[in-house]
């Protein structure tokens, strides 16, 4: 059976929209369900873009969870952004990054330099 899809307007539409799109997650590459959730999940992105607010992270913070993605230690950061106790005093707040670290983080975790720019408060 064919669902109408529609643009989503409304939170309760919105709710509706995931179940169903979790119902089609697992669907056969090529078939008609797999085109419905494509098409679904381009619905529900526009409307968590213009209703959802999700706040950019802090650099610190995006440091951290990056680090832990890729299962990377204080040492092997080291290697990439050079002087470890520099990187401790950045990572407990102690210290501003530098532009050169904000450039390496950003090469070689991949984290946006506009993430990474934000003003964040030390903690002296």
């Amino acid at each position: 059976m064919k669902t109408y899809l529609k643009i989503i307007e409304t939170k309760k539409e919105y709710e509706i929209a995931l179940k169903k799109f979790q119902s089609l997650f697992h669907t056969k590459v090529g078939s008609g369900s797999e085109k419905e959730a494509k098409l679904l999940a381009l619905l529900i992105e526009d409307y968590e873009n213009k209703h959802i607010h999700i706040p950019e992270p802090d650099p610190i913070e995006a440091i951290k969870f990056m680090m832990e993605q890729s299962q990377m230690n204080l040492k092997e950061l080291a290697e990439i952004l050079g002087n470890k106790g520099n990187i401790s005093k950045v990572l407990n707040r102690k210290r501003k990054l530098s532009l050169e670290m904000i450039r390496n983080l950003s090469k070689y975790l991949h984290i946006p330099a506009d993430i990474l720019i934000k003003d964040y408060v030390l903690n002296v």
